[in-house]
């Protein structure tokens, strides 16, 4: 028997509970009209999330990690310039899948714990095909200005990862001028990982690569399936899509839409402003740039002379509670804290709070 964890790092994070109970509904086929309303509606709700009337928004059947991979084999042509902010791990993951779609690369390397600059990534070069960005950099807790790079793009596509922001933080994808979006369900969607919320807009689906190298990624092929496909009566076969993790989607998306997005986004906040105000109270050091942290992932500085992965098994085993470690060159000298979607909630941040304190305190 599997006790429950207290999801608390980076993720995945606890489900809400409503898609939990939606993985135990009766099974549908992936071309039964009951289950192509849900997707339909699912679609439609993901529109929501991202702030997009765009018709190809579709959950990917696929991690997050799938979604970059279908943004750039979709959109780089071998040669494009591909211009990329690199300011933490998922950065630099987007570099090399844009070298290996044959992009020449600019990487704009930043410090891990501060936001984009956009003045130099705009101006690094002067006609790139792509610009890149991390709106929500998972591994080192930084929002950047997503809307300031869409304001400066010029006629480049703007390709985001959303995967930490959707759902928890304020996304306007269409006011932004974001043209591809991608990100993943096990973070404050609050669903369990194994679907990629998708978005491209006509512009850059007008410009994309016509036979990519991915064939189970083709958005050309996908789309006579599921997003542009919504509502019609006959869908061209693509893949089987895993039925039960949409359907728990479509639960959590309405749980989300049902308290309102507005509300949702002020939820995360509270809850990483009480997280943040708690570590610091005890004397703990932020990692994050100041007036640029996110609310539902919190960066904290291991304290001189503490063993950082003693602390997250004696976490783990005495109060079931994981929390992550850091991230490249800061492994073992930051924790990652994630407060997000079911666990967005002042109680949790109390939790982690006092967990941590016991521990610290032994």
């Amino acid at each position: 028997m599997i006790r429950e964890r207290h999801l608390f790092g980076p993720g995945p994070s606890n489900p809400y509970p409503e898609a939990t109970r939606a993985l135990a509904d009766p099974l549908l086929g992936h071309l039964d009209p009951e289950f192509l309303r849900i997707m339909d509606e699912t679609c439609e709700m993901l529109r929501e999330a991202w702030g997009t009337s765009n018709a190809r928004t579709l959950p990917l059947s696929a991690t997050g990690s799938a979604g970059m991979e279908a943004a750039f084999v979709n959109t780089v042509h071998p040669g494009d310039v591909v211009v990329v902010a690199v300011n933490g791990l998922f950065g630099q993951r987007m570099t090399d899948v844009a070298a290996r779609c044959g992009a020449e690369v600019v990487a704009v390397e930043h410090e891990w714990g501060q936001p984009v600059d956009v003045d130099r990534v705009l101006s690094a070069h002067p006609s790139p095909a792509i610009i890149a960005a991390v709106h929500a950099e998972t591994s080192t807790g930084v929002r950047s200005d997503i809307a300031a790079l869409g304001a400066g793009k010029g006629d480049a596509l703007l390709l985001t990862d959303a995967v930490t922001s959707i759902g928890g933080i304020e996304l306007r994808a269409d006011d932004w001028g974001v043209d591809i979006g991608y990100a993943g369900t096990q973070k404050c969607l609050g669903v369990a990982p194994g679907l990629a919320p998708f978005t491209i807009n006509d512009r850059a689906f007008d410009r994309r690569v016509e036979e990519p190298r991915s064939w189970y990624l083709d958005l050309g092929m996908l789309g006579g399936y599921v997003g542009e496909a919504g509502g019609k009566a006959q869908r061209t076969y693509h893949h089987t899509a895993p039925t039960a993790m949409v359907a728990s989607l479509h639960a959590g998306l309405t749980r989300i839409l049902d308290e309102g997005l507005g509300a949702v986004w002020a939820r995360h906040q509270a809850a990483g402003d009480a997280l943040q105000a708690g570590l610091e109270e005890m004397g703990l050091e932020l990692f994050a740039a100041e007036g640029h942290r996110l609310p539902d992932l919190t960066t904290v500085r291991v304290p001189e002379g503490v063993d950082s992965a003693a602390v997250r098994r004696e976490l783990l085993e005495r109060h079931n509670i994981e929390i992550g470690a850091g991230a490249g060159a800061y492994a073992t000298t930051v924790w990652r804290i994630g407060l997000m979607g079911h666990n967005a909630r002042p109680d949790a941040a109390l939790l982690v709070r006092a967990a941590l304190e016991d521990v610290l305190g032994r």
